[in-house]
């Protein structure tokens, strides 16, 4: 299953509502859910001013003790991810620019602030493949057009997001983006938040097998056995 899934953020788009629904969407359970924003794919005209309110939300999520309702984010799962984070961390540095986060020092586990990357080239390992952790990356295009066609470039399909007040980018998106879930203009949260028993949950290409989504209103009918039945009475 899993995705790498993109919040694209348009021109015309309410930053404000933007910044929140990708905090809440990446950074929710510490990255660790498989609808978590991944990458946010927004338009030069505005990723100056997108990338400073995220950043600066990002800076003020609480990490810590799990247990504690103050905190917003707590441990990644294990050493193996713990690991995996620190490499990707390591190699953002490298070959683009780390804008916020890392590992928390002084805690008992493996704890990160929320990482925000940017500046990475097109096509970077880091935009492509899951991490599941609270790592979010950031890249900026010319167009929508260009826009789409990043957020369609991965083989994952679950979930994404729109932010745009112009109906033409909106009708756009939902024809052509290439996933299961989507949402539009969704301040609590960009790419998260399916009901079940409500919305159904599903992937497409590989975030998924069949096509078919899971938890909706007759995702239980579907497991049972039709029957017609007849009855006269009163003879």
């Amino acid at each position: 299953m899993g995705g790498q899934n993109p919040a694209v953020v348009a021109a015309s788009a309410n930053l404000a509502d933007a910044a929140a629904g990708i905090i809440r969407s990446a950074f929710g359970l510490s990255g660790q859910k498989c609808s978590a924003c991944r990458r946010v794919v927004v338009v030069d005209a505005v990723a100056d001013e997108l990338v400073d309110r995220i950043v600066k939300a990002a800076q003020e999520l609480v990490v810590g003790d799990p247990l504690d309702p103050r905190t917003d984010l707590g441990p990644v799962v294990d050493d193996a991810i713990a690991q995996r984070v620190d490499t990707a961390i390591a190699q953002a540095r490298a070959e683009g620019a780390v804008l916020t986060g890392g590992r928390v020092h002084g805690l008992e586990g493996n704890f990160f602030s929320p990482v925000v990357v940017a500046d990475l080239p097109r096509d970077h390992t880091l935009t492509r493949q899951e991490l599941f952790a609270p790592f979010l990356t950031v890249i900026r295009v010319s167009t929508f057009d260009e826009a789409m066609a990043e957020a369609n470039a991965v083989r994952y399909g679950l979930s994404a997001g729109l932010f745009s007040a112009d109906q033409r980018e909106i009708d756009r998106f939902v024809a052509d983006i290439e996933a299961g879930v989507i949402y539009v203009n969704r301040a609590a949260g960009a790419t998260t938040g399916a009901w079940p028993g409500v919305q159904s949950f599903c992937g497409w290409k590989r975030s998924g097998s069949t096509g078919k989504g899971g938890l909706g209103y007759w995702y239980l009918p579907g497991f049972m056995k039709e029957q017609s039945r007849t009855i006269v009475v009163g003879r």
